[in-house]
């Protein structure tokens, strides 16, 4: 079943996203009016050591008034590669410059509401540069052994949908059945 958008107006617009109202047909001939939001792609990254320990991020959303571990996330400017603006938000955000990055996955965290694509990227080396000069993006950065990242995604330690999928998929990639 197809739902068909006949028209879409811009509703509010700043540098971060865009309201739209949208006339939505469904199938059956009925309209609707559906809001959507339009984002700009995000990229996200990391780096997993040779210990099998992954670069995470603990911070607070105050969206959501929640604690959680994160990867490294940000906006890609306009006309920037997206693999450069992953490199660049790890290094922003935890000091650390990745190494070759590989692309692990692209998510729609919320594809009902939102145009949104996540981006997401790692790398089996970093070097760390010196403390990062987004610090106010997280509490603390720590590299954490990806054989507990399940046991995290269970206990609610990893809130964000997009962040829990890239790490259980790291930690299949990397440990795969000896985890």
């Amino acid at each position: 079943m197809q739902w068909t958008k006949q028209n879409e107006q811009t509703v509010y617009e700043n540098r971060w996203f865009t309201v739209n109202l949208a006339d939505v047909e469904l199938p059956d001939g009925r309209h609707l009016d559906h809001f959507l939001i339009r984002l700009r792609p995000v990229a996200v990254a990391t780096v997993v050591n040779e210990a099998n320990e992954v670069l995470l991020l603990w911070r607070h959303r105050f969206i959501t008034d929640s604690w959680g571990w994160e990867l490294a996330a940000g906006v890609v400017e306009d006309g920037e590669d997206i693999a450069v603006a992953a490199a660049r938000e790890l290094e922003e955000e935890t000091g650390w410059r990745p190494g070759p990055l590989q692309h692990l996955m692209s998510v729609e965290p919320s594809n009902g509401l939102t145009d949104a694509r996540h981006h997401i990227y790692w790398a089996d080396e970093g070097e760390y540069v010196g403390h990062p000069v987004d610090d106010f993006e997280s509490d603390r950065r720590e590299w954490v052994p990806l054989k507990l990242v399940p046991d995290m995604v269970a206990r609610g330690e990893v809130p964000a949908a997009n962040m829990a999928a890239a790490l259980l998929l790291l930690h299949h990639l990397r440990l795969g059945q000896d985890a």
